[in-house]
């Protein structure tokens, strides 16, 4: 069971939770999760809920004629499925005489820090005013390259974002298991902790409807928990599953992400989901590296730094790239592009990037 000292919850309903086998939306489904919802709303807890569904609910009543390329499928089915997803919404907290909105974002729309927080502000004013926000991802107008992985993705930013105390991906299965799911042997994995690798237990299957996978819910779980919020993947077609994890009615069967004890900044939180919107790279020797990554806070030194990729202009989000070539974290630059090479290697000069606005994974 879940500690309950927060107010606030994120709900990630997943495309293979609201569609049956035919793609048809589930009614039942849906009404079970508002109807929970709603019970966690008297509870004293406050819920965003993100939720996919709206292309597979769009290619449940569009045919189409011809073959259509990916994107253009997506949108069609999307301005289709959207409408008929957000109308069965409110309908059904209607019943309750609750108000529930719409909110469609691009992952471009949250590159800058204003546009991060003017997002911020108009969900803070729907829960202030008693009403649900419904949040989706706008692929009317998203494009491949500047699509979130898949809505686990949106869920994370948005969790980190309203400062959630918690963050319930909802999906088809129990959570991650210690082997394939269909194997008698298999059971699901409880409690993951900081540091736990599992990913090997996880296979690179997609979802049936959806376009992510168990996977990208297990790399989006393991960084929100470091952020300092607790994460639950569990089964959303499951009768009372919400109350069961989040007011502990039940013991459910779920995999559950242990937090990191000290949550980061909202700062740090909206830069450690920025890497998408990095504009260049910074490399560092293995001495930077070593600082970057003790216990003790640090700041990226110009003396530290081997080369610099890319153009930016100052206050632009940036990777940090290990000697090896791996990404080891992001931050802001303090810098353009021009001055950051100007400054390779030298010593005595202020920080590239301050560590009040690195994050390191």
């Amino acid at each position: 069971m879940m500690k309950t000292g927060f107010k606030r919850a994120v709900i990630k309903i997943g495309s293979n939770v609201l569609a049956g086998k035919d793609g048809m939306l589930d009614t039942s489904v849906m009404s079970g999760i508002v109807d929970q919802t709603v019970r966690l709303r008297k509870a004293g807890i406050e819920v965003i809920l993100v939720s996919s569904g709206a292309v597979a609910s769009g290619k449940s009543i569009v045919r189409c004629d011809r073959k259509l390329d990916s994107v253009s499928a997506r949108q069609l089915y999307s301005s289709v499925g959207q409408a008929r997803l957000i109308n069965m919404y409110y309908e059904l907290f209607e019943r309750h005489g609750i108000v529930c909105g719409q909110v469609l974002t691009t992952k471009e729309s949250l590159s800058t820090r204003d546009h991060y927080l003017n997002q911020q502000n108009c969900m803070n004013v729907m829960l202030e005013n008693g009403v649900i926000p419904i949040i989706n991802e706008n692929d009317t107008i998203s494009v491949t390259e500047l699509m979130f992985t898949d809505n686990d993705e949106l869920s994370g930013m948005v969790a980190s974002m309203m400062d959630a105390g918690s963050l319930i991906i909802l999906s088809n299965v129990d959570g991650i298991y210690n082997g394939h799911p269909s194997d008698p042997g298999a059971s699901v994995i409880r409690e993951i902790r900081r540091g736990d690798d599992v990913s090997g237990f996880i296979g690179t299957e997609k979802s049936s409807f959806g376009r992510g996978g168990m996977l990208t819910k297990y790399r989006i779980a393991s960084k929100v928990a470091d952020e300092g919020i607790e994460v639950v993947i569990a089964n959303g077609r499951k009768a009372g599953i919400l109350p069961g994890i989040l007011l502990g009615e039940t013991d459910v069967c779920c995999t559950r992400f242990l937090p990191a004890a000290k949550p980061i900044s909202h700062v740090k939180k909206w830069i450690a989901h920025s890497d998408g919107f990095a504009k260049g790279c910074i490399h560092v020797n293995d001495g930077a590296l070593q600082a970057l990554t003790g216990d003790k806070a640090s700041s990226l030194l110009p003396v530290g730094v081997t080369a610099v990729d890319g153009d930016f202009e100052k206050g632009d989000i940036v990777r940090i790239m290990a000697p090896d070539g791996t990404v080891v974290g992001v931050g802001k630059i303090s810098s353009d592009s021009v001055r950051a090479r100007e400054s390779i290697g030298l010593k005595g000069r202020r920080p590239l990037i301050h560590y009040d606005y690195l994050y390191i994974d």
